[in-house]
């Protein structure tokens, strides 16, 4: 390096980054880059040159900001976290852009190609200890603000920090007041001020390390119940099950992977089940630090399992110090059932559930009643069992009953009329009976109690596209892969919605997704026939003609009797212009199957090659 082509100065320095960038592309890329666009366009950028900063350097969701004085710096950084609290209103909380920004004063040491210093690299390691939505600094900022910003600092001591040898000493800016100044107006749709302020918690899947693979699905539910159990605390901001579970048998670094979900707090552990005892470890990680919070181990009877799982979530409170509101308190001691086996039969109907067909709703229908059995009193079971009849009815033309369907709705909102996913079944079980106004209302109330409820999102983008209704159904699938990442079918459906729209660009964008995501179905479970023929409709949409008939052969080779495998099959080969062949698969399914089925039919676009035809036309009036 040549000295005269080295510059060293002062200089206050702002590193901000996107909490969780990448887990917002994962559920939706292009909305997520068109909303920082705008964010910086309109907040982030106008904000740096009004106060006389310099964007140095730009890393996809990361920022760092050089500034002549460190009150400009300061200034800089409440005015973008303020109007980003602003800018979020009405957005529900997992789909919010926030910025952690860090503040050092130091040197910067500029060469022809690069920069570097002790300086940055502090302001960084500031950035990744701060709140999302918050403000991290050094003593030197600290000092040099004192009260001219009317803004309250929060003395976190010395902290040892990667790469820097010597400890650091933090200042936390109080959220309170950063954001009391007249420019903050009232959040609405009940977001808070404290949701970017509160502590942020993933429940990473616990590992299965029984000797029975096939316990997997019980590790996942003590995972899940923990989830729950947490997210029903005000003071704790926790992803959701569908989000964390994306990460599920990935090995990546634990402050890779918090830094990825945009949380400050990771919890881990494993579960070892067997006869009637299990074990359970369960720690808590901050980020950070990599620093180990808490840790555990429970060796209990299997009657004490739902014990175990309060005093796990009830540790996590007390270490991250959030105080639990009494019908909190209440609502973590609240088991889902009092039966353990019931508890048991309950998850693995889920499990079954997982892959649409007919023989695995069947299977989920059947363990769902099995833990109606043992506890009667058990309302998920009984949205289970709706859900699963609805399914078989509509899709499957199996023959029963509406009435029993809707009288299983009505059991699990009896016991729990608050629980968003049996009035989701409701309005699945009133849409197959054909009572579509009602159905509207189910939904709605699903949503207003869950709006992060996947079924409720998912089952509402559904029926309206039956409806015609392509626009909502955009926005409520995109939802439903938000909050279930890995949820393949969704943006196979956003590829026949946005085709509807006449958006061709953006059914492209997730006909690419949908595959992605199919492959990583199919990887995890290669006897689901479903991804590989919805797959295959995404790759005949692209023009991939080889790989499409490829993964059609093969969904059809795993299930050759299911009857929504085969209606998939015709939407393939109407894609790729084989009319007949089509439409000879559709004659067979058309009789076969319920009202809404065939409202799909009419309404989906993959079958647009087909609308002239005259035997097309003959199905359409037997559709209704």
């Amino acid at each position: 390096m040549c000295a005269e082509h080295v510059e060293r100065r002062l200089a206050a320095i702002l590193a901000a980054d996107v909490v969780g960038y990448s887990r917002l592309l994962e559920a939706n890329e292009e909305d997520t880059l068109n909303a920082l666009r705008l964010h910086r366009r309109e907040l982030f950028d106008p904000a740096v040159a009004s106060h006389g900063g310099h964007i140095i350097k730009v890393m996809g969701d990361g920022f760092l900001v050089e500034f002549g004085s460190v009150l400009s710096a300061a200034r800089c950084a409440v005015e973008i976290q303020r109007g980003m609290l602003e800018r979020n209103i009405g957005i529900p909380a997992d789909r919010h852009i926030a910025f952690r920004i860090g503040l050092n004063l130091g040197d910067i040491v500029f060469d022809t190609d690069d920069f570097h210093g002790d300086g940055i690299n502090v302001a960084v390691r500031l950035q990744a200890l701060a709140d999302p939505g918050g403000i991290a600094c050094s003593a030197p900022v600290r000092h040099e603000v004192g009260n001219k910003l009317g803004v309250n600092f929060a003395d976190l001591g010395d902290r040892t920090v990667k790469n820097i040898s010597r400890p650091v000493h933090v200042y936390f800016a109080d959220w309170d007041s950063v954001v009391s100044g007249e420019e903050v107006s009232p959040v609405a749709s009940g977001h808070t001020r404290a949701s970017f302020s509160k502590p942020s918690v993933a429940i990473l899947p616990f590992a299965n390390i029984s000797n029975d693979p096939e316990q997997e699905f019980f590790s996942d539910g003590i995972t899940e119940d923990l989830i729950t159990d947490l997210s029903n605390v005000s003071g704790l901001f926790v992803l959701s099950r569908n989000t964390v579970f994306a990460w599920k048998g990935r090995s990546e670094n634990l402050q890779r992977i918090a830094g990825e979900l945009g949380v400050a707090y990771v919890v881990e552990g494993s579960c070892r089940k067997a006869s009637n005892h299990v074990r359970i470890n369960a720690e808590l990680i901050e980020a950070a630090s990599d620093g180990h919070l808490w840790a555990a181990r429970y060796d209990r009877d299997l009657t004490d399992i739902f014990e175990v799982q309060d005093e796990i979530a009830k540790a996590i409170v007390e270490q991250l110090k959030v105080k639990l509101l009494p019908d909190e308190q209440r609502a973590i001691e609240l088991a889902p059932t009092e039966s353990v086996e019931a508890y048991t039969h309950y998850l693995r109907g889920r499990e079954y559930y997982h892959i649409a067909s007919r023989s695995n709703h069947l299977m989920a229908r059947q363990s769902f009643a099995r833990a109606i059995e043992l506890d009667p009193g058990y309302a998920r079971a009984y949205a289970g069992v709706a859900v699963c009849d609805a399914r078989l009815r509509s899709q499957f033309g199996v023959a029963i009953s509406v009435d029993d369907i809707l009288a299983n709705t009505a059991k699990a909102l009896a016991i729990d009329p608050k629980l968003a996913e049996a009035h989701a079944a409701r309005g699945l079980a009133l849409a197959v009976a054909g009572n579509r106004v009602e159905a509207v209302y189910a939904f709605e109330q699903a949503l207003l109690l869950g709006p992060n409820c996947h079924e409720a999102n998912r089952y509402y983008a559904e029926f309206c596209v039956t409806d015609g209704k392509f626009e909502p159904a955009a926005t409520y699938f995109q939802r439903a892969l938000e909050i279930k990442p890995s949820d393949y079918g969704a943006p196979m459906m956003l590829v026949n919605v946005f085709r509807s729209l006449g958006q061709i660009e953006r059914a492209e964008t997730y006909a690419h997704l949908a595959i992605e995501k199919a492959e990583e179905e199919m990887r995890l479970h290669p006897e689901n026939a479903n991804a590989a023929c919805l797959g295959a409709t995404a790759l005949a949409f692209l023009g991939v003609r080889d790989r499409a008939l490829e993964w059609l052969a093969r969904s059809l080779a795993t299930d050759p009797n299911d009857i929504n495998i085969q209606y998939n099959a015709a939407c393939t080969y109407a894609l790729l212009g084989e009319i007949e062949r089509a439409i000879d698969l559709l004659e067979v399914w058309m009789p076969q199957v319920g009202v809404e089925m065939r409202l799909w039919f009419k309404n989906d676009s993959d079958l647009d090659t087909l609308r002239d035809h005259p035997r097309y036309l003959t199905l359409l009036a037997l559709a209704g």
